[in-house]
Protein backbone atom coordinates (compact mmCIF):
# COMPACT_ATOMS: atom_id res chain seq x y z
CA UNK A 1 0.00 0.00 0.00
CA UNK A 2 1.48 3.33 -1.07
CA UNK A 3 1.38 6.22 1.41
CA UNK A 4 -1.20 8.89 0.67
CA UNK A 5 0.28 11.90 -1.12
CA UNK A 6 -1.04 15.41 -0.58
CA UNK A 7 0.38 18.89 -0.38
CA UNK A 8 -0.78 19.63 3.17
CA UNK A 9 -1.44 17.39 6.18
CA UNK A 10 -3.73 18.03 9.11
CA UNK A 11 -2.87 16.92 12.62
CA UNK A 12 -3.82 17.17 16.28
CA UNK A 13 -3.36 20.47 18.10
CA UNK A 14 -0.30 20.68 20.40
CA UNK A 15 -2.48 20.93 23.52
CA UNK A 16 -4.64 17.93 22.70
CA UNK A 17 -1.54 15.99 21.72
CA UNK A 18 0.05 16.68 25.12
CA UNK A 19 -3.07 15.52 26.94
CA UNK A 20 -3.26 12.30 24.97
CA UNK A 21 0.48 11.68 25.34
CA UNK A 22 0.07 11.84 29.12
CA UNK A 23 -2.83 9.40 28.98
CA UNK A 24 -0.71 7.09 26.85
CA UNK A 25 2.19 7.35 29.32
CA UNK A 26 -0.07 6.19 32.13
CA UNK A 27 -0.93 3.12 30.04
CA UNK A 28 2.66 2.43 28.91
CA UNK A 29 4.51 -0.86 28.58
CA UNK A 30 3.56 -3.68 28.95
CA UNK A 31 0.25 -2.40 27.61
CA UNK A 32 1.31 -1.49 24.08
CA UNK A 33 1.15 -5.01 22.63
CA UNK A 34 -2.23 -5.69 24.24
CA UNK A 35 -3.49 -2.34 22.98
CA UNK A 36 -2.25 -3.07 19.46
CA UNK A 37 -4.11 -6.37 19.51
CA UNK A 38 -7.27 -4.57 20.66
CA UNK A 39 -6.84 -1.99 17.88
CA UNK A 40 -6.52 -4.80 15.35
CA UNK A 41 -9.67 -6.41 16.76
CA UNK A 42 -11.60 -3.14 16.52
CA UNK A 43 -10.36 -2.57 13.00
CA UNK A 44 -11.54 -6.04 12.02
CA UNK A 45 -14.95 -5.38 13.53
CA UNK A 46 -15.20 -1.94 11.87
CA UNK A 47 -14.31 -3.24 8.40
CA UNK A 48 -14.69 -6.98 7.78
CA UNK A 49 -17.30 -7.96 10.37
CA UNK A 50 -19.56 -4.94 10.74
CA UNK A 51 -22.59 -7.23 10.93
CA UNK A 52 -21.38 -8.45 14.33
CA UNK A 53 -20.26 -5.03 15.61
CA UNK A 54 -23.33 -3.89 17.51
CA UNK A 55 -23.26 -0.61 19.45
CA UNK A 56 -21.85 -1.85 22.76
CA UNK A 57 -18.16 -2.41 21.91
CA UNK A 58 -17.09 0.48 24.16
CA UNK A 59 -18.47 -1.42 27.16
CA UNK A 60 -15.36 -3.62 26.88
CA UNK A 61 -12.57 -1.89 28.84
CA UNK A 62 -9.69 -3.08 26.60
CA UNK A 63 -11.54 -2.08 23.43
CA UNK A 64 -12.47 1.26 25.00
CA UNK A 65 -8.81 1.96 25.83
CA UNK A 66 -7.77 1.01 22.29
CA UNK A 67 -10.47 3.23 20.83
CA UNK A 68 -9.31 6.21 22.89
CA UNK A 69 -5.67 5.69 21.88
CA UNK A 70 -6.15 5.04 18.19
CA UNK A 71 -9.59 5.79 16.77
CA UNK A 72 -10.45 8.81 18.93
CA UNK A 73 -7.62 11.01 17.51
CA UNK A 74 -8.38 9.87 13.97
CA UNK A 75 -12.12 10.52 14.17
CA UNK A 76 -11.65 13.81 16.03
CA UNK A 77 -9.38 15.00 13.22
CA UNK A 78 -12.00 14.05 10.61
CA UNK A 79 -14.60 16.15 12.43
CA UNK A 80 -12.21 19.10 12.61
CA UNK A 81 -11.62 18.86 8.85
CA UNK A 82 -15.38 19.28 8.42
CA UNK A 83 -15.56 22.11 10.96
CA UNK A 84 -13.12 23.93 8.67
CA UNK A 85 -15.59 23.36 5.82
CA UNK A 86 -18.60 24.86 7.63
CA UNK A 87 -19.64 28.47 7.00
CA UNK A 88 -17.21 30.83 8.74
CA UNK A 89 -19.99 32.15 10.98
CA UNK A 90 -21.28 28.76 12.17
CA UNK A 91 -20.10 29.41 15.76
CA UNK A 92 -21.38 33.00 15.94
CA UNK A 93 -24.55 33.35 18.00
CA UNK A 94 -26.55 36.20 19.47
CA UNK A 95 -25.39 37.49 22.83
CA UNK A 96 -28.51 36.27 24.63
CA UNK A 97 -28.10 32.57 23.80
CA UNK A 98 -25.27 30.01 24.03
CA UNK A 99 -23.58 28.17 21.20
CA UNK A 100 -25.22 24.76 21.35
CA UNK A 101 -23.80 21.51 19.95
CA UNK A 102 -25.33 18.03 20.07
CA UNK A 103 -22.88 15.11 19.80
CA UNK A 104 -24.71 11.87 19.03
CA UNK A 105 -22.86 8.60 19.64
CA UNK A 106 -20.09 10.63 21.24
CA UNK A 107 -17.98 7.69 22.48
CA UNK A 108 -15.23 9.21 24.66
CA UNK A 109 -16.40 12.70 23.69
CA UNK A 110 -15.08 12.65 20.13
CA UNK A 111 -17.34 15.32 18.64
CA UNK A 112 -17.47 17.37 21.84
CA UNK A 113 -13.67 17.48 22.10
CA UNK A 114 -13.29 18.20 18.38
CA UNK A 115 -15.50 21.28 18.75
CA UNK A 116 -13.87 22.38 22.01
CA UNK A 117 -10.35 22.09 20.61
CA UNK A 118 -11.32 23.73 17.28
CA UNK A 119 -12.95 26.70 19.01
CA UNK A 120 -9.97 27.11 21.34
CA UNK A 121 -7.77 27.48 18.25
CA UNK A 122 -10.09 29.66 16.15
CA UNK A 123 -12.41 31.57 18.50
CA UNK A 124 -11.48 31.03 22.18
CA UNK A 125 -13.85 33.78 23.30
CA UNK A 126 -16.81 31.64 22.23
CA UNK A 127 -15.93 28.92 24.78
CA UNK A 128 -17.68 30.78 27.59
CA UNK A 129 -20.91 30.55 25.57
CA UNK A 130 -20.54 26.88 24.60
CA UNK A 131 -22.93 24.13 25.66
CA UNK A 132 -22.44 20.59 24.37
CA UNK A 133 -24.95 17.80 24.89
CA UNK A 134 -23.30 14.41 24.33
CA UNK A 135 -25.19 11.10 24.02
CA UNK A 136 -23.81 7.56 24.10
CA UNK A 137 -24.96 4.12 25.20
CA UNK A 138 -21.73 3.39 27.12
CA UNK A 139 -21.36 4.78 30.67
CA UNK A 140 -17.59 4.12 30.50
CA UNK A 141 -17.27 6.16 27.30
CA UNK A 142 -19.18 9.02 28.90
CA UNK A 143 -16.82 8.92 31.90
CA UNK A 144 -13.89 9.23 29.50
CA UNK A 145 -15.62 12.15 27.81
CA UNK A 146 -16.03 13.98 31.13
CA UNK A 147 -12.38 13.36 32.05
CA UNK A 148 -11.06 14.69 28.74
CA UNK A 149 -13.37 17.73 28.84
CA UNK A 150 -12.37 18.65 32.40
CA UNK A 151 -8.66 18.06 31.73
CA UNK A 152 -8.72 20.29 28.64
CA UNK A 153 -10.32 23.21 30.48
CA UNK A 154 -7.88 22.81 33.36
CA UNK A 155 -4.99 23.12 30.89
CA UNK A 156 -6.30 26.29 29.25
CA UNK A 157 -6.90 27.84 32.66
CA UNK A 158 -10.53 28.84 32.37
CA UNK A 159 -13.83 27.73 33.82
CA UNK A 160 -15.57 24.90 32.05
CA UNK A 161 -18.20 25.37 29.42
CA UNK A 162 -21.25 23.22 29.92
CA UNK A 163 -21.00 19.54 28.97
CA UNK A 164 -24.26 17.64 29.47
CA UNK A 165 -23.90 13.85 29.26
CA UNK A 166 -26.86 11.59 28.49
CA UNK A 167 -26.77 7.81 28.42
CA UNK A 168 -29.01 6.55 25.64
CA UNK A 169 -29.48 4.22 22.68
CA UNK A 170 -29.80 6.29 19.51
CA UNK A 171 -31.97 3.64 17.87
CA UNK A 172 -34.46 3.88 20.76
CA UNK A 173 -35.00 7.61 21.34
CA UNK A 174 -38.04 7.10 23.55
CA UNK A 175 -36.23 5.01 26.19
CA UNK A 176 -34.71 6.27 29.45
CA UNK A 177 -35.99 9.79 28.84
CA UNK A 178 -32.72 10.88 27.20
CA UNK A 179 -34.39 12.12 24.03
CA UNK A 180 -36.72 14.45 25.94
CA UNK A 181 -33.71 15.98 27.68
CA UNK A 182 -31.98 16.48 24.33
CA UNK A 183 -35.04 18.17 22.84
CA UNK A 184 -35.41 20.39 25.89
CA UNK A 185 -31.78 21.55 25.66
CA UNK A 186 -32.11 22.51 21.95
CA UNK A 187 -32.23 23.88 19.37
CA UNK A 188 -28.66 23.27 18.22
CA UNK A 189 -26.30 25.22 16.00
CA UNK A 190 -24.45 22.02 15.13
CA UNK A 191 -25.38 18.35 15.44
CA UNK A 192 -22.64 15.76 14.97
CA UNK A 193 -23.34 12.09 14.24
CA UNK A 194 -19.91 10.55 13.65
CA UNK A 195 -19.55 6.86 12.74
CA UNK A 196 -22.81 5.90 14.39
CA UNK A 197 -25.67 6.05 11.87
CA UNK A 198 -24.39 2.98 10.02
CA UNK A 199 -24.34 1.00 13.29
CA UNK A 200 -28.08 1.44 13.80
CA UNK A 201 -30.73 -1.04 12.60
CA UNK A 202 -28.19 -3.49 11.14
CA UNK A 203 -29.20 -5.15 7.88
CA UNK A 204 -32.95 -4.80 8.40
CA UNK A 205 -34.85 -4.37 5.16
CA UNK A 206 -36.08 -0.99 6.36
CA UNK A 207 -32.67 0.15 7.71
CA UNK A 208 -32.36 3.04 5.24
CA UNK A 209 -35.87 4.23 6.04
CA UNK A 210 -35.19 4.01 9.78
CA UNK A 211 -31.87 5.86 9.48
CA UNK A 212 -33.47 8.51 7.29
CA UNK A 213 -36.23 8.94 9.87
CA UNK A 214 -33.66 9.46 12.62
CA UNK A 215 -31.75 11.99 10.51
CA UNK A 216 -35.02 13.81 9.82
CA UNK A 217 -35.66 13.96 13.57
CA UNK A 218 -32.17 15.39 14.10
CA UNK A 219 -32.73 18.03 11.44
CA UNK A 220 -35.78 19.24 13.37
CA UNK A 221 -33.51 19.94 16.35
CA UNK A 222 -31.42 22.49 14.45
CA UNK A 223 -31.59 26.24 14.76
CA UNK A 224 -32.78 27.92 11.51
CA UNK A 225 -29.16 28.26 10.36
CA UNK A 226 -27.72 25.13 11.96
CA UNK A 227 -25.90 22.20 10.36
CA UNK A 228 -26.24 18.45 10.72
CA UNK A 229 -22.88 16.74 10.24
CA UNK A 230 -23.07 13.02 9.44
CA UNK A 231 -19.72 11.30 9.12
CA UNK A 232 -19.30 7.63 8.21
CA UNK A 233 -16.47 5.17 7.42
CA UNK A 234 -15.19 5.30 3.84
CA UNK A 235 -16.23 1.70 3.17
CA UNK A 236 -18.36 0.91 0.14
CA UNK A 237 -21.31 -0.47 2.13
CA UNK A 238 -21.45 2.30 4.75
CA UNK A 239 -20.88 5.03 2.16
CA UNK A 240 -23.58 3.75 -0.18
CA UNK A 241 -25.99 3.54 2.75
CA UNK A 242 -25.24 7.18 3.50
CA UNK A 243 -25.87 8.09 -0.16
CA UNK A 244 -29.26 6.35 0.10
CA UNK A 245 -30.13 8.23 3.29
CA UNK A 246 -29.16 11.45 1.51
CA UNK A 247 -31.45 10.70 -1.44
CA UNK A 248 -34.40 9.87 0.79
CA UNK A 249 -34.02 13.04 2.87
CA UNK A 250 -33.86 15.16 -0.29
CA UNK A 251 -36.82 13.38 -1.89
CA UNK A 252 -38.83 14.18 1.25
CA UNK A 253 -37.66 17.84 1.17
CA UNK A 254 -36.20 17.54 4.67
CA UNK A 255 -33.07 19.57 3.88
CA UNK A 256 -30.53 20.60 1.29
CA UNK A 257 -26.88 19.59 1.06
CA UNK A 258 -24.35 22.22 2.09
CA UNK A 259 -21.45 19.88 1.23
CA UNK A 260 -20.01 17.73 -0.32
CA UNK A 261 -22.63 17.49 -3.06
CA UNK A 262 -23.09 20.37 -5.50
CA UNK A 263 -26.64 19.33 -6.36
CA UNK A 264 -29.83 17.87 -4.85
CA UNK A 265 -30.43 15.23 -7.50
CA UNK A 266 -30.13 11.51 -6.80
CA UNK A 267 -26.58 10.44 -6.03
CA UNK A 268 -24.95 9.28 -9.29
CA UNK A 269 -22.55 7.03 -7.38
CA UNK A 270 -25.49 4.71 -6.67
CA UNK A 271 -25.98 3.93 -10.38
CA UNK A 272 -23.05 1.51 -10.35
CA UNK A 273 -23.26 -1.11 -7.53
CA UNK A 274 -19.47 -1.11 -7.20
CA UNK A 275 -19.17 2.68 -6.84
CA UNK A 276 -19.19 4.98 -3.81
CA UNK A 277 -18.05 8.48 -2.86
CA UNK A 278 -15.61 9.29 -0.05
CA UNK A 279 -12.96 11.79 1.06
CA UNK A 280 -9.25 11.29 1.69
CA UNK A 281 -7.08 13.91 3.44
CA UNK A 282 -3.43 13.61 4.43
CA UNK A 283 -2.88 13.31 8.19
CA UNK A 284 0.10 13.55 10.54
CA UNK A 285 -0.29 10.60 12.89
CA UNK A 286 1.01 11.14 16.44
CA UNK A 287 3.91 9.00 17.61
CA UNK A 288 1.88 6.48 19.64
CA UNK A 289 -0.37 5.74 16.66
CA UNK A 290 2.72 5.19 14.53
CA UNK A 291 3.94 2.70 17.17
CA UNK A 292 0.65 0.82 17.04
CA UNK A 293 0.75 0.88 13.23
CA UNK A 294 4.16 -0.76 13.24
CA UNK A 295 2.88 -3.55 15.47
CA UNK A 296 -0.27 -4.30 13.48
CA UNK A 297 0.98 -3.43 9.98
CA UNK A 298 -1.28 -0.42 9.36
CA UNK A 299 -0.42 2.88 7.64
CA UNK A 300 -2.52 5.67 9.13
CA UNK A 301 -1.28 8.61 7.05
CA UNK A 302 -4.66 9.69 5.70
CA UNK A 303 -8.14 10.42 6.95
CA UNK A 304 -10.71 8.51 4.92
CA UNK A 305 -14.42 9.10 5.41
CA UNK A 306 -17.78 9.76 3.81
CA UNK A 307 -19.89 12.65 5.01
CA UNK A 308 -22.86 14.96 4.64
CA UNK A 309 -23.30 18.51 5.88
CA UNK A 310 -27.06 19.13 5.79
CA UNK A 311 -28.99 22.34 6.40
CA UNK A 312 -32.56 23.56 6.26
CA UNK A 313 -31.86 27.14 5.10
CA UNK A 314 -30.68 26.26 1.59
CA UNK A 315 -27.15 27.55 2.13
CA UNK A 316 -24.48 25.77 0.08
CA UNK A 317 -20.68 25.69 0.13
CA UNK A 318 -20.60 27.31 -3.32
CA UNK A 319 -23.30 28.46 -5.76
CA UNK A 320 -24.69 25.71 -7.98
CA UNK A 321 -23.42 25.88 -11.55
CA UNK A 322 -23.15 23.25 -14.30
CA UNK A 323 -19.51 24.26 -14.83
CA UNK A 324 -18.59 23.81 -11.14
CA UNK A 325 -17.60 20.31 -10.03
CA UNK A 326 -16.30 18.48 -6.99
CA UNK A 327 -13.47 16.09 -7.77
CA UNK A 328 -14.44 12.66 -6.43
CA UNK A 329 -11.23 10.79 -7.28
CA UNK A 330 -7.52 11.47 -7.28
CA UNK A 331 -5.85 12.67 -10.47
CA UNK A 332 -4.77 9.62 -12.44
CA UNK A 333 -1.57 10.35 -14.30
CA UNK A 334 -1.44 8.19 -17.42
CA UNK A 335 1.02 8.26 -20.29
CA UNK A 336 0.42 11.61 -21.94
CA UNK A 337 -2.86 12.17 -20.09
CA UNK A 338 -4.25 13.16 -16.67
CA UNK A 339 -7.80 12.08 -15.74
CA UNK A 340 -10.22 12.27 -12.81
CA UNK A 341 -13.86 11.66 -11.96
CA UNK A 342 -15.95 14.70 -11.04
CA UNK A 343 -19.52 15.25 -9.86
CA UNK A 344 -22.20 17.92 -10.11
CA UNK A 345 -25.80 18.31 -11.27
CA UNK A 346 -24.85 16.84 -14.67
CA UNK A 347 -23.81 13.54 -13.13
CA UNK A 348 -20.45 11.90 -12.51
CA UNK A 349 -18.35 12.56 -15.62
CA UNK A 350 -14.77 11.54 -16.24
CA UNK A 351 -12.58 14.37 -17.52
CA UNK A 352 -9.06 14.30 -18.86
CA UNK A 353 -6.42 16.68 -20.17
CA UNK A 354 -3.78 15.55 -22.61
CA UNK A 355 -0.29 16.69 -21.71
CA UNK A 356 -0.01 18.48 -25.04
CA UNK A 357 -3.13 20.51 -24.14
CA UNK A 358 -1.59 21.89 -20.94
CA UNK A 359 -1.66 25.69 -20.86
CA UNK A 360 -1.61 28.62 -18.47
CA UNK A 361 -5.42 28.71 -18.67
CA UNK A 362 -5.90 25.15 -17.42
CA UNK A 363 -2.76 24.68 -15.29
CA UNK A 364 -4.85 24.58 -12.07
CA UNK A 365 -5.91 21.07 -13.15
CA UNK A 366 -2.51 19.82 -11.95
CA UNK A 367 -3.25 21.06 -8.41
CA UNK A 368 -6.65 19.40 -7.98
CA UNK A 369 -7.17 16.41 -5.74
CA UNK A 370 -10.04 14.44 -4.25
CA UNK A 371 -12.46 16.94 -2.66
CA UNK A 372 -11.36 19.98 -4.68
CA UNK A 373 -14.20 22.19 -5.95
CA UNK A 374 -13.25 23.39 -9.42
CA UNK A 375 -14.85 25.48 -12.16
CA UNK A 376 -14.06 24.29 -15.69
CA UNK A 377 -15.18 26.22 -18.77
CA UNK A 378 -14.76 24.92 -22.29
CA UNK A 379 -15.00 21.13 -21.83
CA UNK A 380 -15.27 19.28 -25.14
CA UNK A 381 -16.68 15.83 -25.80
CA UNK A 382 -16.75 13.91 -29.06
CA UNK A 383 -20.09 12.49 -30.16
CA UNK A 384 -20.82 9.29 -28.26
CA UNK A 385 -17.73 9.62 -26.04
CA UNK A 386 -18.13 9.33 -22.28
CA UNK A 387 -14.78 10.99 -21.57
CA UNK A 388 -14.77 14.80 -21.53
CA UNK A 389 -11.66 16.69 -22.59
CA UNK A 390 -10.00 19.87 -21.30
CA UNK A 391 -8.49 21.54 -24.39
CA UNK A 392 -5.69 24.07 -24.26
CA UNK A 393 -8.12 27.02 -24.42
CA UNK A 394 -10.36 25.72 -21.58
CA UNK A 395 -10.11 27.49 -18.23
CA UNK A 396 -9.71 25.68 -14.92
CA UNK A 397 -10.19 27.62 -11.67
CA UNK A 398 -10.02 26.12 -8.18
CA UNK A 399 -13.00 27.42 -6.21
CA UNK A 400 -12.08 25.63 -2.98
CA UNK A 401 -9.09 23.41 -2.24
CA UNK A 402 -9.54 20.13 -0.41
Amino acid sequence: MMPFQSKESVGLSPLLTRILVEIEAEQADPGLTRKALAVAELSRLFTKERDTLGTDYLHNSSLAAAYLSYFFPVNLSKIQVLLDELPVDWHTTQADRPLKVLDLGTGPGTGAMAVLDWLNQHDPGSLKHLTVVAVDASPEALRQARFLWTTYFHRIGMGEASLILREGDLSRPRTNGWHEHVVREGPYDLIIAANCLNELFGKRQDAITERSGLAADWLRLLTPHGTLMILEPALRETSRSLHQVRDQLLQENRCTVYSPCLHERNCPALLDPSDWCHEERAWEAPSWIQQIDRQVGFIKDALKFSYLLLRTDGRTITPRNPETFRMVSELRRLKGDTRAWLCNELGRPELGRLDRASSSLNSAWDHCQRGTIVRIEGITRKDGASLGRIPDDATVHIVRSA
